[in-house]
């Protein structure tokens, strides 16, 4: 999920949708609670486990869906989510789109922000300015250039043109236009994902450096509202917000968060009544068999293995490289470490979020490149002899970072086991790391091997493929391949990007090079094994974009 070098999506690529407080006289940073806030009495609040904390309130500059998740909860766009993953009207009550396709005109409905100020057209103009701003540097300025082809971004993000020249135009207060390169077809989709959301000028410029530091610096005009956050806090909370436009759907009186990282003591916290929901994973799944409170449920997520193929020049041999993806049983990996569900992955595009023009999941077939992405000891022995000579070592010690939390540590030390034991001479040691740093690491470049995921941001399979393009910020191993870029570019910008069938047809080539390559270690497409309390009904599950809505969420009074 972040900025590229492509440089569009057309209309014909086949999928038409995605698969994201205070107050004060003045509107400043710091201000008084607002009374759109929910009384406590008759508490419904759901008490809700997440596994990091939310990074970022700020949806131009957040990166990760635990962020992302959080933000929609008190922020709306101009469209939301319903139950199948479609887009529908929130802020925009309605919309025109010209016959061309290359303008939408968005007429907004009478919201307003948590301080009592209206949501205008110019909180959108705004927000899309700031997305583009090369100063802001947004990881998701891609959004509106690349996927949402907004007129000018491109040029805006690499300095040529100045922001105010984004085609996005507030025509008055509740009239926002729009302006394409070309046709997209899933813009709309696009809408609902928070790096389009809007931000109130004032208030952010009076809350300055302080923006998104606390409850009382952020704004709310969605469902809920913001009453209780710090920087890197262990627990947040959100209060429904009476003056929410759509305020008699919201059934929830608030939502209680609490970052846990032990799986076993977020399932203690659930059975003791603390939680409602929680994710669990290898024994715990066996501990809960047969409660009718358990569920499986996909969420889009690809982990895999990123080489450092640039800086690490044991790593630039394709023999190492094939070796070590070859060592790795997947299959193990998810039954017997996992335990939630997570299928083993043999693509670069995991399963089940994207359909082609001839209604097949893209990555249906997972034995398409068995030859290069497979499960084969003896065979990864060989490589791993062969490339050991190529590159004149006979031993080799990598290092791989790894998050803190508790399954990546149990997949990343069964990942050291069986590559210790498959590859003679190979020693792995795992440093784990909070998920920002990580993160931080692999943008840096400070890694030799890295276990990382990738959620989809929309519902084709260029949202991974993307990723290893030439100068992409996701091309952690700042790999590089002219052919590669070649298809990318012929499949958003070409005369094949208006072909369905031929459109999908080089998206397997593309894949088929960054398996040959090695390019990634697939491992396996996530699935959240959940406890759900029975007292529960309403939450919306997605594989793409926003993993979970609340807005449609009940429980039963305490």
């Amino acid at each position: 999920m972040k900025k590229s070098v492509l440089a569009l999506i057309l209309a014909m690529a086949m999928i038409a949708g995605l698969a994201g407080c205070g107050s004060s006289s003045n509107g400043g940073g710091s201000a008084e609670k607002s009374t759109g806030a929910a009384p406590a009495a008759g508490n419904t609040d759901l008490n809700v486990m997440i596994e990091t904390g939310v990074e970022s309130l700020d949806p131009q500059v957040a990166t990760d869906g635990t962020s992302f998740e959080f933000i929609a909860n008190y922020t709306d766009g101009l469209m939301q989510m319903d139950a199948d993953g479609q887009p529908v009207p929130a802020i925009a009550e309605s919309y025109d789109i010209s016959e061309d396709g290359k303008e939408y005109t968005f007429h907004l409905r009478d919201a307003k922000w948590s301080n009592g100020t209206p949501v205008t057209a110019a909180d959108f103009v705004f927000a899309w300015q700031r997305a583009v701003d090369p100063d802001l540097a947004s990881e998701y300025s891609y959004m509106l250039s690349d996927i949402g082809q907004v007129k000018n971004a491109e040029d805006i993000i690499n300095g040529k043109k100045d922001k105010s020249e984004l085609g996005v135009t507030a025509v008055d207060e509740k009239t926002l236009k729009v302006e394409l390169n070309v046709p997209v077809s899933y813009f709309l989709s696009l809408m609902y994902f928070p790096t389009f959301y809007p931000m109130n000028e004032e208030f952010f410029t009076n809350a300055g450096d302080s923006y998104g530091t606390s409850a009382d610096t952020v704004l709310s005009n969605g469902a809920f509202i913001v009453d209780d956050y710090t920087v890197a806090g262990n627990s947040l909370h959100l209060t429904k917000n009476n003056d929410y436009w759509d305020a008699d759907r919201v059934k929830l009186s608030g939502i209680s968060y609490q970052v846990i990282q032990d799986s076993q003591q977020a399932l203690m916290s659930y059975q003791n009544g603390d939680l409602d929901t929680t994710l669990i994973n290898g024994d715990q799944v066996d501990q809960v068999a047969g409660s009718d409170e358990f569920q499986a449920i996909g969420a889009g997520y690809l982990w895999y293995v990123s080489p450092n193929i640039d800086q690490v020049d044991a790593l630039k041999n394709l023999n190492i490289r094939m070796a070590l993806t070859m060592a790795i049983d997947r299959e193990t990996i998810t039954a017997d470490v996992l335990k939630d569900g997570s299928q083993a992955s043999y693509r670069a595009v995991p399963k089940d979020f994207c359909t082609g023009p001839d209604g097949k999941d893209f990555s249906e077939d997972q034995e398409m490149h068995k030859d290069v992405c497979n499960f084969d000891a003896a065979k990864a022995a060989e490589l791993w002899e062969k490339g050991l000579k190529e590159a004149g070592i006979d031993s080799l010690e990598l290092e791989m970072i790894v998050d803190d939390d508790d399954a990546p540590k149990k997949v990343s030390t069964v990942l050291k086991e069986q590559w210790e034991t498959t590859l003679p001479g190979l020693t792995i040691t795992l440093r784990t790391e909070p998920k920002k740093q990580r993160v931080e690491d692999m943008q840096d470049g400070n890694f030799q091997l890295a276990l990382t995921r990738w959620g989809p941001d929309y519902a084709d399979p260029m949202t991974y493929l993307g990723m290893w393009v030439t100068g992409n910020d996701n091309n952690y191993g700042l790999w590089s391949n002219e052919e590669y870029d070649a298809i990318i570019k012929e499949c958003t910008t070409g005369e094949t990007a208006m072909n369905p069938e031929a459109r999908w047809a080089q998206l397997f080539d593309a894949e088929a090079i960054v398996l040959n390559e090695a390019v990634i270690f697939p491992i396996y497409g996530q699935c959240n094994a959940e406890m759900l309390s029975s007292k529960v009904t309403g939450i919306e599950f997605h594989p793409v974009a926003l993993n979970r809505v609340y807005k449609n969420a009940s429980k039963a009074s305490e």
